[in-house]
């Protein structure tokens, strides 16, 4: 044989092993919209501790932005959830929440003496850009402890528990009720200014003692209150507003003390707890929908990429938390600590440069985007199987009919993805990428002529979201 033909079959067997090892990589995801699981109520972050001031002291072109990141469904993350943090401290000093009663006006029995700043650290001003600018629906108002003269230690922070719940007694008398008097005015300031408050929860992180505002409570504790605060809000008319408990450190803390609320569950609205000491792995046994409100990497060194080392701040790292917590815990919605924050650590999702000068988002913003931009509230988890190897595939239908199908690649193998919707047929289809070079944003999806598919192209350490129009 030649040396030109064995050049010849060489080449033509290279040519075979890269259209088998093609044809490998190719891969089917299959979407069944008969089997359902939860309704999503939507993604978010929160402002509290006075950081809704650091964003209202920058530039108007910078505030502009900040917002656009957060809340734009076409240029940021399009967070349909805003937390806020009804206050408890005295002062304003420091990163303190000042409450809407500073002074103890008497005793639990004595007039309330409510002071109203119209500004609430800043909150006012990002929840009305978030609802009147941007449409934000649901905003959640939860407070980390009530002020220090309701409670055992006579200090909103380092413990101590509400006065009147049971094993809490105090000298100064029973508090329960004052401090449900107290949440509903918070709620009721917000309606004056036009923002109606959609969920209220009294409690953060109830098993953890910190230097800053904390309350302790354990199940029983909880369930005294909740029989105190769902009539007073009814008793206010706010009767949509749903009653959320408990905010724990983690998502085992917070199953734990599902057994003592069971005789309060229909006075609930909705199940919240973090991720810090235990992950989303498991539903927790509620008839409600459960809430993932607060998770961040607190110490990491600032991080913006997508994926580099499989770092704690790397945003492949949270699509995938997303991912465990929306698919293996049925949470319903999932949010971050901090949205915009000065500073050196991954504790926010965006970055104020130190000179106030500049706002940087990391890759986590744009995980979340690829969430939040498409799946929005009310839609509902499907069932989801297939996808290249090393992926996460989930799906949901949307309100409007629409499907999104997000597709995780944490390998490093790239491959087409072909998506089908037993039963669908597609009008038209879209699909947005995040990775170390794209932030959310639109690629070439092929749509079938008999709108039966859709497919694109998956690269590795990546992650995609389709999305599906119905036909007329």
């Amino acid at each position: 044989m030649t040396v030109w033909n064995l050049l010849l079959v060489f080449n033509a067997a290279v040519a075979e092993t890269r259209i088998t090892l093609g044809t490998r990589q190719a891969s089917t995801v299959t979407v069944d919209l008969t089997k359902t699981y939860q309704t999503m109520d939507g993604f978010g972050m929160s402002e509290t501790f006075q950081r809704a001031n650091q964003m209202k002291a920058l530039s108007e072109p910078l505030q502009r932005y900040a917002l656009d990141l957060l809340f734009n469904r076409t240029s940021g993350a399009g967070f349909s959830i805003l937390r806020n943090g009804i206050g408890s401290s005295p002062d304003s000093s420091s990163d303190h929440m000042v409450s809407i009663q500073p002074k103890n006006p008497g005793g639990p029995n004595a007039a309330p003496k409510y002071v109203w700043d119209g500004n609430d650290n800043s909150q006012v001003w990002v929840t009305t850009e978030a609802v009147k600018t941007y449409g934000v629906r649901t905003v959640y108002a939860n407070a980390w402890s009530a002020p220090g003269y309701m409670k055992t230690n006579n200090n909103d922070a380092n413990g101590g528990s509400l006065c009147g719940v049971s094993g809490a007694s105090c000298s100064s008398g029973d508090w329960k009720q004052a401090y449900a008097n107290y949440l509903v005015q918070y709620i009721a300031y917000y309606k004056e200014i036009g923002v109606e408050v959609t969920h209220v929860g009294f409690l953060n992180e109830p098993d953890l003692t910190t230097s800053y505002a904390s309350m302790r409570s354990n199940g029983q504790q909880a369930a005294d209150f909740v029989k105190v605060l769902r009539p007073t809000i009814d008793k206010a008319n706010y009767t949509n507003v749903k009653v959320t408990c408990c905010d724990t450190e983690g998502w085992s803390s917070q199953q734990g003390m599902m057994s003592a609320l069971s005789g309060v569950s229909s006075m609930l609205g909705t199940i919240t707890a973090h991720s810090y000491t235990s992950q989303p792995g498991s539903p927790i046994n509620t008839p409600h929908r459960v809430w993932q409100t607060e998770n961040a990497d607190l110490q990491g060194p600032w991080a913006t990429a997508f994926y580099s080392n499989n770092g704690a701040g790397e945003g492949l790292n949270w699509a995938n938390k997303i991912y465990d917590a929306v698919t293996r815990a049925n949470a319903s919605a999932y949010l971050y600590w901090i949205g915009v924050q000065g500073g050196a650590t991954n504790s926010k999702l965006i970055r104020i440069s130190d000179d106030k000068k500049q706002i940087i988002p990391s890759k986590r913003l744009w995980a979340f985007a690829n969430w939040s931009r498409h799946v929005q509230p009310g839609a509902v988890r499907v069932a989801a199987s297939g996808g290249p190897n090393g992926s996460k595939v989930s799906a949901f239908k949307n309100v409007d009919g629409t499907i999104a199908i997000q597709v995780i690649q944490g390998g490093t193998g790239p491959g087409a993805v072909t998506i089908k919707v037993n039963g669908f047929t597609a009008n038209a289809a879209k699909a947005w990428i995040t990775d170390n070079s794209h932030d959310c944003e639109e690629q070439t999806a092929t749509l079938a002529a008999d709108g039966g598919s859709v497919s694109a192209q998956v690269p590795g350490r990546s992650m995609l979201t389709f999305v599906l129009e119905p036909a007329a």
